[in-house]
């Protein structure tokens, strides 16, 4: 492909960073991307590794002259950041985030957007449980769905061609509406990792199993878990409080269904169970079928090369 922006800046450099950082140099999609992170230890990394054509010192640095900004740090530190990117932002410029909450992402980050330049929310459906600037891989996005949900009023171009830019990182794209994205997301990822959290520390709680027990026979069921309760803490602290209302919701409802579950276990309710979970199996064949994942014992994540 051809260069999409001339210059990226990427701000923040974990795993969702590092590895657009990959797969932009992999299709040759900007000119030169620089990069920006608060801790001088994970600039001093990325520079050791390559990572970004130029590691800056200071916010405005990275983000002069840039035709794309990507916020790429935990959501409660979005605002923060766009105050201080503000009066540094070119006109005709482009901000787009990957957070994995939309509205709190919008209110908070929105109101500092100057007059000229186009703020295009972006969440990337992909990652692993890894994090930090040397976690990241060229292929991290390919075949992986990542949502756009434009503002009112955004510019079409412009989400046009940030759309082209993450195909060419290798996502399929959707555009969502705000509440939809963050309620989608409760039911696929913010439930899911606080059941997650919740199934490890109950092991952690339960005396009469030990840790060599624990972690001796993972592979069982528990290894999924663990592999989710081990992301980001701040990362998935912000999550919780920035989407209070649709993860409320849906384990709300989560709860209902596991008393019914437990009620149909005391009851010996072998008929309900069995039509649950025959339902249930059919999400994870449609899963695999729509190629989000595979039904390889490692999770069909194996270790990619950079």
């Amino acid at each position: 492909m051809s260069v999409i922006y001339n210059k990226v800046a990427l701000v923040g450099l974990g795993l969702i960073a590092s590895s657009m950082f990959w797969a932009m140099k992999r299709r040759g999609l900007a000119g030169t991307v620089s990069g920006f992170a608060r801790s001088a230890e994970t600039r001093d990394t990325a520079r050791r590794i390559g990572l970004c054509d130029t590691v800056c010192d200071s916010l405005a640095d990275a983000v002069k002259d840039a035709d794309l900004v990507v916020l790429a740090v935990p959501v409660g530190a979005m605002g923060e950041v766009a105050a201080e990117i503000a009066p540094h932002l070119k006109p005709g410029a482009t901000v787009t985030d990957v957070g994995s909450v939309k509205r709190a992402v919008i209110d908070s980050v929105g109101p500092h957007i100057p007059d000229g330049v186009h703020f295009v929310p972006g969440h990337p459906l992909a990652g692993t449980e890894h994090s930090g600037p040397e976690s990241g891989f060229a292929t991290l996005f390919d075949n992986r769905w990542c949502l756009l949900v434009p503002m009112p009023g955004s510019d079409p171009a412009a989400v046009a061609t940030l759309r082209t830019y993450w195909e060419g990182l290798g996502s399929y794209v959707d555009e969502m509406e705000v509440d939809h994205h963050d309620l989608v997301l409760a039911v696929t990822s913010h439930a899911p990792h606080l059941i997650a959290y919740t199934m490890v520390g109950v092991a952690d709680d339960l005396n009469r199993v030990t840790d060599s027990e624990v972690i001796k026979y993972s592979a069982t069921g528990f290894r999924d878990f663990t592999r989710i309760a081990a992301s980001d803490p701040t990362m998935w602290r912000d999550v919780f409080l920035n989407n209070k209302d649709a993860t409320l919701e849906i384990l709300g409802r989560f709860t209902e269904e596991l008393f019914a579950l437990q009620r149909a276990i005391r009851t010996g309710d072998g008929a309900l169970l069995q039509d649950y979970f025959t339902r249930t199996r059919a999400i994870r064949r449609g899963i695999i079928e729509a190629g989000q994942d595979t039904d390889a014992p490692d999770f069909g994540r194996a270790k990619v090369e950079r």
